[in-house]
């Protein structure tokens, strides 16, 4: 495998690099030089480890904010997180990762108004990062609709 210096190589768009440039990165992690052209290319199931601080959710992220539909309100991504601290985390993460894209990112957690997590649906959203509970209580409630899912990470 050859090294690829900059995020460029990975085949991201001038919106995502611009993200990453305004928030300071410079060059790809080894996850995510492994992961962003994985899932850039063909639909493909993925399986990948690597510490805390190495960039998985950028790795992830990008290749999302890529490839979903922004702008429809429809759920096209979840994102399951073991801890509501986790799930905001990463929820601000994409979000800052996002660029101008007109794309909604909702965390959804216990502990948390589900009144608000429930507006909010109805507004429309095209990514959910959420706890397992409280992801299948909007699934069991049918606040939380499925069909057009293209990402679970």
């Amino acid at each position: 495998m050859t090294k690829l210096e900059n995020f460029k190589e990975l085949g991201l768009s001038d919106v995502s690099l611009k993200a990453l440039e305004k928030k300071g990165f410079e060059e790809p992690t080894p996850i995510q030089i492994l992961t962003i052209p994985a899932l850039l290319g063909k639909t493909t199931n993925l399986i990948a480890q690597a510490q805390t601080g190495t960039g998985k959710t950028a790795a992830f992220g990008l290749p999302i904010l890529e490839k979903i539909e922004p702008g429809t309100g429809i759920v096209q991504a979840i994102i399951l997180a073991p801890t509501r601290e986790l799930a905001v985390q990463v929820a601000e993460e994409i979000n800052s990762l996002k660029g101008n894209r007109k794309i909604s990112i909702l965390p959804v957690y216990g502990g948390q108004s589900i009144e608000l997590q429930l507006r909010k649906l109805k507004t429309g959203v095209e990514i959910i990062v959420g706890t397992p509970g409280r992801v299948i209580d909007h699934i069991e409630r049918g606040t939380l609709n499925l069909k057009s899912i293209k990402f679970l990470v």
